[in-house]
């Protein structure tokens, strides 16, 4: 099969994400990738939508978890801000075929993407996906889980990777199925915790996890993906971490941080 191959992406959220905004400019500058449109599941795209969807997601951990948000995005702006800019220029760019809906479920928005003829739907922070939804597109739909399945479903998977003292992280692409996070997988990574920032860890997941759902793109398409069946389907699906979730987390991360400081600790001779 020859590309370029069209694709359609689903998200969701008050605001397009750093995270999708860098799939997007990615898909783009493809040369083998046709990223015919992005449907955005929205109730209200602006900063009061972003208040009111946090504040009904976590009650009073809204106002901290806002401040880590914007301090965020200035941090990147600081660092890289040429990079921020060509990211803000792809989404404009592309302002025409973003289209923002209520409901990726409706009837008027399963029309649009059928018109749109995808060979595959792409998932990058979209809500659960239903049937008849992941089967429009002939090869179906891929989804992308920063998480080891099926160890780790759910929301939140890095954090409670850490807070099991985890010696690594990891990010799944897999074929979407009428299962939370239990589809086929097609690719996995995963990275180092050790002692480092959370921040960091995340970086190297998500880049990871870029590098992987092309790879994964291009080789369903090219027919030359290999799908692994997950096992042991009863596994813990996690959800977001409440105010004692994350006291403990820091102290657990402190902890470790503290352990890894001892004079030996590098040395010291593994038991048994």
């Amino acid at each position: 099969m020859t590309g370029p191959f069209r694709v359609v992406l689903l998200t969701s959220g008050p605001s397009l994400g750093n995270g999708v905004r860098e799939f997007i400019r990615q898909l783009e500058s493809h040369p083998n990738i046709e990223l015919s449109a992005v449907v955005w599941q929205t109730q209200s795209p602006t900063f009061s939508g972003v208040v009111v969807d946090l504040w009904r997601r976590r009650g009073w951990l809204a106002g901290p978890l806002l401040v880590q948000k914007y301090l965020g995005m200035l941090a990147r702006f600081l660092l890289r801000p040429a990079h921020e800019f060509r990211l803000a220029r792809t989404v404009r760019t592309m302002r025409d075929r973003i289209h923002c809906c209520e409901d990726m479920h409706s009837p008027q928005t399963l029309d649009m993407i059928r018109d749109c003829s995808p060979l595959l739907l792409l998932v990058y922070g979209a809500p659960i996906i239903r049937k008849p939804l992941y089967e429009i597109a002939p090869l179906g739909t891929l989804g992308i889980h920063h998480g080891k399945v099926p160890e780790y479903r759910g929301k939140k998977t890095m954090f409670w990777a850490i807070y099991n003292d985890e010696p690594t992280a990891g990010v799944t692409i897999q074929r979407i199925n009428n299962t939370l996070d239990g589809g086929d997988v097609v690719e996995s990574g995963e990275v180092s915790i050790g002692c480092r920032l959370p921040w960091l860890i995340w970086r190297d997941l998500e880049r990871m996890g870029m590098s992987l759902y092309i790879k994964a793109i291009l080789d369903m398409c090219n027919e030359r993906a290999s799908f692994g069946r997950q096992q042991g389907l009863t596994h813990k699906t996690y959800r977001d971490p409440g105010v004692g979730d994350i006291i403990r987390f820091w102290f657990r991360y402190g902890h470790r941080l503290a352990a890894a400081m001892l004079p030996g600790a590098n040395n010291r001779e593994p038991d048994g």
